[in-house]
């Protein structure tokens, strides 16, 4: 369904569309963004539209194609304590896992966590809360089809042009029907350039306890650049990067790319 060629060149015209748009807003409100983009429990609305596509997927060496609509919203529970909630909602396109199959298009299992973080935050900034995983897949090839829950746990410090940190999670099923038991574990490191411009990566490590011997862990290295800009008033930021996996179960993609769209809506 997706060539690699046509996806590499539609990521960097895509890029290269917003650079074109963006109006020249340099400084401290950009540097803000910047580090406010790249903070899992910034006290702001955002709206991450991320694709991801695996290559080399499946027996056939297929494209898996995943679209994770991310929205962000931050409540103020007092002037100590605030509450950032983060949902995932993937729609998937994934070729088929046997021979003579066909692709399979719908949603997957939504994820939603919920951090309680400090109103005013120190040289370490943190988050703590639950993790929940609802089945909202549209076919059992999609998700679990089971409910989730389990702790999350973020990590992070800003010093000079950097923001450094950890994601970390750990989902188990709750009734049984299908035995559930993923780490999720990312980490981010990225480098803020004047004008907008960043390096980054924020590989996105899982192992599936549940999984055969040699089958638990995908371990993706890699990373990408990114930039802040604005269509008017509104400010985006666009991101694009790449990985290699250094180990993954079998029928699961050896590389990837993730381009990403965010609209921020600071206050």
């Amino acid at each position: 369904m997706f060539d690699g060629n046509c996806v590499r060149f539609a990521f960097f015209l895509f890029l290269s569309t917003a650079t074109q748009a963006w109006a020249a807003k340099s400084g401290s409100d950009t540097t803000s963004l910047a580090k406010a983009s790249q903070n899992p429990v910034a006290n702001m609305i955002s709206l991450p539209l991320q694709n991801n596509t695996d290559f080399n997927f499946g027996p056939d060496d297929d494209t898996l194609n995943t679209l994770n609509i991310q929205p962000v919203l931050p409540f103020s529970l007092n002037e100590n304590w605030n509450i950032i909630t983060r949902t995932i909602i993937p729609v998937v396109s994934q070729p088929g896992l046997t021979p003579g199959q066909g692709r399979k298009t719908g949603l997957g299992d939504t994820s939603f966590s919920a951090f309680f973080s400090p109103a005013v935050a120190g040289k370490l900034i943190w988050g703590v809360g639950p993790a929940v995983l609802l089945p909202t897949n549209t076919d059992k090839r999609l998700g679990a089809d089971e409910w989730g829950a389990g702790p999350s746990v973020v990590l992070l410090t800003m010093p000079g042009h950097w923001v450094i940190g950890t994601l970390v999670s750990n989902i188990w099923d709750i009734d049984g029907n299908t035995p559930i038991n993923r780490l999720t574990w990312q980490y981010f490191i990225n480098y803020n350039f004047s004008g907008g411009w960043y390096l980054t990566s924020s590989p996105i490590m899982t192992a599936n306890w549940e999984a055969e011997s040699g089958e638990e862990w995908t371990v993706p290295v890699g990373g990408g650049f990114g930039r802040i800009f604005r269509i008017g008033k509104q400010p985006i930021n666009a991101q694009l990067q790449y990985f290699q996996n250094l180990e993954n179960p079998d029928n699961t993609g050896d590389w990837s790319i993730r381009a990403q769209l965010q609209f921020m809506f600071p206050k």
